[in-house]
């Protein structure tokens, strides 16, 4: 049965709700949809899901995008109602008659909707019937018929067998050469090696399918030939096996340096000079300087003359100029999907996963269809403009996150705040936790970090090395250790010693190793970390969404509490070799739901930077 149905604007302002159906919906699954699917660029899925304690809710939607209204179902997951969208289309065209701006109630829809409701019901009730009436006959029965028929047929139509014929079921191979088959094809006949048994009829004679002696002497032709042939053709003679000639050496080899370790004194102790590393200020606190929208609006200015020159020789000049003008009553989807396609190639050329692109040109379109385009506009022009507002509305954080604040937040209640660092192999997990200590260090925060990585080898001495640089304590106990437990002890350390921030540097793992994930998981649970990133490359393209999805799948399916934490915000690396192509970015927060919080653009300690959300949607729209 059918829970809700609302009709709301997209400002929010609710029209009318069913009173008949107005029962206290578990949970909250209006707003969730709303939050998660309607302002995430999701509304071009077909329905949400919502899990509630104790019910387990299905929502489905429709719009009317030219008067800017939203029809809202919600119904119980396990009923699988089939007339719910046919219910919101009609109830979408009969409540947009009535629909007047100034109205903020219509109580007078009560009438209508019960109607409509009852026909929809009725309609999907006809439709089981007719189906339950179109239903193939039993394959068991039918299998049963063709069988019959066929050994009716074998026997020439005598249905009744002999007394020896039907007593043979159960016996061996032997036994079964005297006697005839189910289809009746042999009789008393033993078929011997290279002979192809004739077939029989239900008059016993041979059908004439096959010649056994015709096919014997095409055999024998066949076989001359193939004799005669193979006599004409010379023998060809065995190549030598060609070996490969072994190496010459200069006599004397040039010598050179292979051991760049720092140098080490009889006692073990390295004799380093420490150099505290002062690269300058960090690019995190540097405004970044967006060229103005003039040189593009230009591009786009050229581009749509070209276009509409075009469109004249072909169309006409008139027609392109009078629909100029008047404009087009209301956008089809028709209308929309050449330029949703090529919106679509251009996003998937920027490094855009195609099933990230596929959905935001879906959204799109669910929110352009049935609009009135304006006058003096095209609409390329309109999708793209859709398609930029909804770039912004996916990149810019729905929270804040602002790092220096949560960090003096929890300095005052006299604890450390912890960072964990997550992402696959290879990424540049420990280099960018450099980059944050270093520019929390430029902002007098004391910062330890903890070396969690014991399973890479060389992990602890690469950041014993970015610690000695930065002059900053590192907590380590080697390798093979709980991970889990050396970032208890690294948080234990940095509330008895003072510091303000653990940073914990974990090792890499793919999305698919689940004992490396489930110790992942263990490590969050046992510390419950204040931020958890993830460290991913911008130059990823559809392998993106399964790190990402999988990394947080995880993260809750092997996590042992109810509320488990999943990823928090992300770190996109190696952000300055990637050119134009800065699809990830777009990718890993549309399937994440996290922000983008550092960007990596180099290999020094000051090339972190906050990502720019209009550069990144003029990019992947140019």
């Amino acid at each position: 049965m059918l829970e809700q149905l609302l009709i709301f604007t997209r400002g929010g302002l609710i029209l009318w709700t069913c009173n008949e159906l107005s029962k206290a919906l578990r949970g909250s699954p209006i707003d969730t949809l709303i939050r998660s699917c309607l302002l995430e660029e999701r509304s071009g899925a077909a329905s949400y899901n919502y899990d509630a304690p104790g019910a387990s809710y299905t929502l489905k939607w429709t719009f009317h995008n030219d008067l800017g209204l939203v029809f809202v179902a919600v119904y119980q997951r396990i009923l699988h109602l089939l007339y719910v969208d046919d219910l919101l289309s009609m109830v979408k065209q009969e409540f947009s008659e009535i629909y007047d701006p100034k109205r903020t109630r219509y109580d007078d829809f009560d009438d209508i909707f019960q109607q409509l409701k009852k026909e929809t019901e009725a309609r999907a009730e006809e439709m089981k019937k007719s189906n339950q009436l179109g239903k193939p006959v039993n394959n068991n029965n039918l299998g049963r018929k063709q069988g019959q028929v066929q050994n009716g047929t074998a026997d020439g139509g005598n249905k009744k067998k002999s007394g020896g014929e039907s007593g043979n079921d159960g016996a061996d191979g032997d036994k079964l050469k005297g006697r005839p088959l189910e289809n009746g094809n042999l009789k008393n006949s033993h078929v011997g090696k290279g002979e192809v048994p004739a077939m029989v009829n239900g008059n016993g004679k041979e059908n004439g399918a096959f010649d056994v002696n015709k096919l014997q002497k095409l055999r024998s032709k066949a076989g001359k030939k193939t004799e005669s042939v193979a006599n004409k053709v010379p023998k060809e003679e065995p190549k030598k096996k060609i070996t490969k000639k072994n190496r010459v050496w200069d006599d004397s080899p040039k010598e050179s340096k292979l051991d760049f370790t720092d140098p080490v004194s009889e006692n073990g102790e390295q004799n380093i000079t420490v150099v505290a590393a002062d690269q300058g200020e960090s690019m995190m606190d540097k405004e970044e300087i967006v060229s103005s929208d003039s040189e593009s609006e230009e591009e786009e200015e050229e581009n749509t003359g070209k276009a509409s020159n075009v469109d004249a020789k072909k169309k006409g000049w008139f027609s392109s100029m009078f629909k100029s003008i008047a404009g087009k009553a209301n956008l089809e989807k028709s209308d929309l999907e050449p330029a949703l396609k090529a919106l679509k190639d251009r996003l998937m050329t920027k490094n855009v996963a195609e099933e990230i692109a596929e959905k935001l040109c879906e959204s799109v379109a669910a929110s352009l269809e049935g609009k009135r385009l304006a006058s003096f506009t095209r609409v390329s022009s309109t999708v793209q403009a859709a398609m930029e507002d909804a770039l912004v509305r996916i990149l810019t954080p729905k929270r804040s996150i602002d790092i220096m604040r949560d960090v003096h937040a929890a300095k005052e209640q006299g604890k450390p705040y912890v960072v964990v660092f997550v992402g696959v192999n290879g990424v540049g997990k420990s280099t960018n936790l450099a980059k944050v200590a270093y520019w929390l260090q430029q902002h007098n925060v004391n910062v330890m970090m903890a070396a969690c990585d014991t399973f890479r080898s060389g992990a602890v001495e690469q950041l014993r090395t970015h610690a000695r640089r930065l002059q900053i304590p590192i907590f380590e106990k080697g390798y093979e250790k709980d991970p889990a437990i050396v970032a208890k002890e690294a948080i234990q350390e940095a509330s008895r010693n003072g510091s303000d921030v653990v940073l914990v540097d974990t090792a890499g793992r793919m999305q698919d190793n689940e004992p490396l994930m489930r110790a992942l998981s263990k490590l969050v649970y046992v510390n419950s970390p204040d931020l958890i990133l993830f460290v991913g490359e911008a130059l990823v393209g559809n392998d993106a969404v399964d790190q990402l999805s999988k990394f947080n799948q995880k993260l809750g399916d092997l996590s042992p509490s109810p509320d488990p934490r999943l990823i928090d915000g992300i770190l996109l690396t190696k952000f300055d070799t990637i050119d134009d192509k800065v699809g990830a970015a777009l990718s890993m927060v549309y399937i994440s739901g996290a922000p983008v919080m550092f960007v990596g653009c180099g290999q020094s300690y000051t090339d972190l930077k906050k990502l720019n959300v209009k550069s990144i949607v003029k990019t992947l729209l140019k």
